[in-house]
């Protein structure tokens, strides 16, 4: 019960963020085409920049940029453009898009299109030991070793998160998103914060 109403709360906080993000925004303000649910999802993923930790060998000094890629068919439109730019832990974040393998090592945030859902398995393993954040929203993203997965909880937009997969990248997730998030695999092996 306790969980379920923490976990309310942030999706309420995401919400009113994202609404004020929208006001403040008129690119995403102006396109009506672009699907509320891939707004709603372009907002988490920059709240969850905040809550994860990269391995400074991840970067090759202060100024390096956060990058975030879109792997495969792009369904979020411009409603994820208004992240670049913005400033996470004080690197400017980038968004790039990119059809193939090529420059994957260079990400440190892969959103995997349900277009990959074939090769996601070979996706997976070709950055496994890499420091890069997976995100997905297909079934059994997680469970196939994606770290973090959106999945619909009560006609509403949640989340889950592969707490080995994310172990075994080398990033730091913090507590305080882990207990808003379904956990896969091992509980014992959850962060530290």
């Amino acid at each position: 019960m306790r969980s379920h109403y923490r976990f309310r709360l942030f999706r309420l906080l995401i919400m009113i963020t994202m609404c004020v993000c929208m006001v403040s925004t008129h690119s995403i303000h102006a396109e009506s085409g672009i699907s509320r649910e891939y707004k709603m999802k372009a907002a988490f993923i920059y709240k969850f920049t905040k809550f994860i930790e990269w391995t400074p060998e991840s970067f090759s000094d202060d100024k390096d940029p956060l990058v975030l890629t879109i792997l495969g068919k792009d369904p979020f439109g411009k409603a994820i453009d208004p992240l670049h730019g913005k400033t996470v832990r004080g690197r400017k974040l980038i968004v790039r898009r990119i059809s193939g393998m090529k420059d994957v090592d260079k990400s440190h945030i892969l959103f995997i299109a349900q277009s990959e859902k074939e090769r996601l398995p070979e996706l997976l393993q070709t950055i496994r030991d890499s420091c890069v954040l997976t995100i997905g929203d297909m079934k059994g993203f997680a469970d196939q070793g994606g770290i973090m997965n959106f999945i619909m909880i009560e006609n509403t937009i949640g989340f889950e998160i592969n707490v080995d997969a994310a172990q075994d990248a080398g990033l730091e997730i913090s507590s305080n998103l882990l207990n808003l998030a379904k956990i896969v695999g091992s509980e014992s092996r959850r962060g530290k914060n």
